[in-house]
């Protein structure tokens, strides 16, 4: 890096740096010549589509060369001498003096449904308008003028003048409120240093719900028209809880003034870590019907997981998002950690391998996975970062850090971590020096291993009558040779015993009297491949394991067999009909279930077992509720035959299943089931369900049920809609992709198969974090013909300039395609029963 800058000098310093985007060199070359940021913030958002600003801002200058700061809005309105060229203002040195400067400058920026640093939503409930900012990750720029990187911290003093009646929230408390007959303008206090893109607002008339029984006042927003639904109550208990239990853990108080937490509607993911002002996602924060035990665990991981972002991530800030992980993951692996102290019994670990470690593998396995820590040249580029790396292999890697090292050495180089880097920025070899000190462990080769290696260890069980080996190699050539460095516990009949493999080759004494499995805690982060014996009997007697996630941890190495072409699906099937109505937890069910669905609709396993199964479970009141919700969302998935949409009619018409409401989305779920198939019902349902649910989040489900139409017309005027309509929320996209997308239309979809890959750049550039990912997995996963999967190779092929950040995610997604032609292949081959293969072929 120094060479680089040294290169940068040379050429004129700022002069190379002065190109579209913020590049890393930029960013380390204005970190150098710039500190203490102050924005004094002005906008008047009483326009629909346009904010009028005008910002102050302060800092000192320690070198002598021009000063580049980032703006990307529609207007700017600058001093004399001052240039611009849409990217970045360039401020000449000549303007400027050693020590305070400051800079004054006019600007607008867009308000709009998506792709502007200013959201607006339109609640057609009651003809309400509601905005809020999203300036993650590099689009404050969009938004006003700013050194847009998050090394270059700042305090921010903010004045909103809104239309009147409304109210607004942001990082700062509230000091004072002007208004007029025609303006209400709210003025915020100063923030304490926080990065640009933790920037937030947001304004309506929200409704405000405060916490009375709370150890801290919290205010809720929430819009006005879905106040009386909200369980505001149980939100802020647990948003409270999380805090006052992190203050003690982390041994220091919650670091802001003050905080506060929005409901935002359409917000394109669940939630964002703004100081004092997080934002959720409301259509997961608000039931429309009783919810499961799974919406309640999501809701409650959720919270946790913003919360701690407080201090991992708004506290103490990455210094480049190639290290994005050190907020994602630790924010994923503490609200594990405070689930399970706040309440032992809920199953923390079991919930924390469900959400993690399946779409960690599934990415990690593949061609196109990056190491946690990700190479980034430019910001424009940090999308693609953002994905199960990041936020479901690095907290299952930390997971593993803790059990090296022990959970107090753990929990005290967290401590110091942050004494050190409080309102600043860090590294992860901070963080691991950190760790390294409070434990006495050297962890510089456990760092090269989980954060700078790629890929993921495949470790395969060989059980012999006298002992029991585990071999390891990388899933992927990519990964490079060599073992990695792995502590676990290996299961024997329930019995555990801890390992350390440092080999290629680990051999232990002992013998398995039933199934042995290598990974029992879920302490190692690793694919484990069960021998032949041990996937035999787990296969048959899954049921009398007797550890919850222990068995949700069996249940996902069978899945792996499948998705290996080891296990047929149809035997996968067959194991989850036998289990299924045995099984007691919710979680366990639903991951199952889910998988059933997946093994039916694109890996051609006969859903024969389930036809009678899933309706019986639906109806039995024995049951718990999440479990025949969950029966009742797979019936949905795999019923395709008259029967079938006999029995969802059915259910409409008596308006309750197994004596329990039939409320929305469920309805919305039976409609767009029947929509799919082509019902002959279909239609005359949808104009019924749109009557009784006329309101925002009914025309939202209206679309997403319309986008599972099996007829050429409506695919085509959909996927125009995606990438044309300025008015088309990006979050009723991505809820409606899979819709449009369904495996049984694959013939009628496929046909935008090249397309959809075709839009990636501009995707990149105009949509938000995750679209891609989202884009990518629903377009791919649709398709389950070898047809498809060439067209996607030609693709790769075709492009060979095709920025590497996409090719790899083109890659991940890629792979589950491949997979399925493979299984689908290899059951055509094998349909009449065999053997199971061997797990070392």
């Amino acid at each position: 890096m120094l060479i680089l800058l040294a290169a940068l000098s040379v050429l004129g310093g700022a002069d190379s740096l002065d190109r579209p985007g913020i590049s890393q060199a930029l960013a380390i070359h204005r970190a150098r010549g710039v500190q203490d940021v102050q924005y004094d913030l002005r906008l008047d958002i009483r326009q629909r589509d346009k904010a009028v600003g005008h910002v102050t801002i302060r800092f000192n200058r320690s070198d002598s060369g021009d000063v580049l700061l980032d703006f990307r809005g529609p207007e700017l309105h600058t001093p004399p001498g001052i240039t611009t060229d849409g990217a970045h203002i360039r401020v000449p040195a000549s303007l400027l003096v050693p020590g305070q400067n400051t800079l004054d400058f006019d600007f607008s920026a867009n308000i709009a449904p998506a792709g502007a640093s200013i959201i607006r939503f339109h609640d057609a409930t009651d003809g309400a308008e509601y905005l809020y900012t999203l300036l993650v990750p590099a689009d404050a720029n969009a938004l006003f003028p700013c050194f847009d990187q998050p090394d270059l911290k700042a305090r921010v003093t903010l004045a909103l003048t809104m239309p009147p009646g409304w109210n607004a929230v942001a990082n700062g408390a509230a000091t004072q409120t002007d208004s007029t007959d025609s303006a209400v303008t709210t003025h915020f206090a100063p923030t304490e240093r926080i990065s640009t893109y933790l920037i937030a607002f947001a304004a309506g008339p929200w409704a405000r719900i405060t916490s009375t029984t709370t150890s801290r006042p919290i205010t809720l927003y929430v819009r006005a028209s879905r106040k009386a639904e909200v369980e505001g109550d149980s939100i802020l208990y647990h948003n409270s809880r999380a805090l006052d239990w992190l203050e003690h853990y982390f041994d220091r108080p919650f670091p802001f003034q003050k905080f506060d937490v929005v409901l935002a509607p359409s917000f394109p993911f669940g939630g964002m870590e703004h100081p004092g002002a997080i934002f959720y996602n409301e259509e997961s924060f608000i039931y429309r019907e009783r919810p499961t035990l799974v919406q309640r665990l999501g809701r409650e991981a959720t919270i946790f997981h913003e919360v701690a972002h407080q201090w991992f991530g708004d506290l103490v800030t990455m210094r480049w998002f190639d290290d994005l992980w050190l907020k994602e993951g630790f924010a994923s692996y503490m609200a594990a950690v405070m689930q399970d102290a706040l309440d032992p019994a809920s199953g923390a670990w079991k919930t924390f391998y469900v959400r993690t470690r399946p779409a960690a593998y599934a990415v990690d396995v593949t061609d196109g996975t990056t190491p946690i820590w990700q190479t980034l040249g430019n910001l424009d580029q940090a999308k693609s970062a953002y994905g199960p790396i990041v936020y479901n292999k690095a907290p299952a890697i930390l997971k593993q850090l803790a059990f090296l090292v022990g959970d107090t050495a753990f929990r005290d180089g967290l401590r110091l971590y942050l004494r050190d880097h409080a309102y600043g920025n860090a590294t992860w070899q901070d963080l691991l020096s950190s760790v390294s000190t409070a434990s006495h462990r050297p962890l510089d080769a456990w760092g090269r291993a989980y954060i700078l290696r790629p890929g993921i260890p495949i470790v395969e069980q060989h059980v012999s009558a006298a002992s029991i080996t585990l071999v390891q190699h990388p899933a992927r050539p990519l990964s490079g040779p060599g073992p990695w460095p792995i502590k676990l516990d290996v299961d024997v009949d329930a019995h555990a015993q801890p390992v350390e493999l440092r080999a290629e080759r680990t051999t232990i004494p002992g013998k398995a009297h039933s199934f042995v499995f290598a990974n029992a805690g879920d302490y190692g982060y690793a694919v484990i491949v069960l021998d032949t014996a041990s996937a035999r009997w787990v296969e048959h007697h899954i049921g009398d394991v007797h550890d919850p996630l222990l068995r949700a941890q069996l249940w996902g190495a069978m899945w792996d067999l499948v998705r290996d072409a080891r296990l047929q699906p149809d035997r996968f099937v067959a194991m989850a009909a036998r289990a299924i109505p045995h099984e007691l937890d919710e979680q366990i069910a639903t991951f199952v279930l889910n998988r059933t669905v997946r093994a039916v609709t694109a890996y051609r396993a006969d859903p024969a077992s389930l036809d009678a199964l899933l309706p019986a479970m639906v109806d039995d009141t024995t049951r718990a509720f999440g479990i025949r919700k969950a029966s009742l969302e797979a019936f949905l998935g795999i019923a395709t035959s008259q029967e079938a949409m006999n029995r969802l009619d059915r259910w409409l018409d008596r308006d309750s299943v197994a004596g329990t409401p039939l409320k929305e989305p469920t309805r919305w779920g039976i409609v767009t089931a029947l929509v799919a198939q082509g019902a002959p019902t279909a239609w005359d349902r949808y104009r019924d369900e749109q009557k009784r649910d006329p309101g925002t989040e009914g025309k939202r489900r209206a679309f997403i049920a319309q986008a599972a139409s099996p007829d050429s017309a409506t695919k085509r005027a959909y996927f125009t809609r995606y990438l044309s309509d300025t008015t088309l929320n990006e979050e009723w996209v991505t809820a409606s992709l899979r819709a449009f997308n369904d495996p049984e239309q694959s013939a009628l979809t496929r046909r935008y198969l090249g397309a959809a890959l075709d839009t990636l750049p501009w995707i990149q550039t105009h949509r938000r974090i995750f679209f891609l990912g989202q884009w990518l997995g629903a377009f791919l996963d649709g398709q389950t013909s070898a047809e498809a999967l060439h067209e996607v190779d030609r693709f790769l092929v075709a492009h060979p300039k095709l920025p590497i950040d996409l090719r790899q995610k083109i890659l991940q997604s890629e792979d589950e395609l491949r997979r399925t032609v493979r299984i689908r292949k290899s059951a055509d081959i094998e349909r009449a029963p065999a053997a199971l293969a061997p797990a070392v072929g």
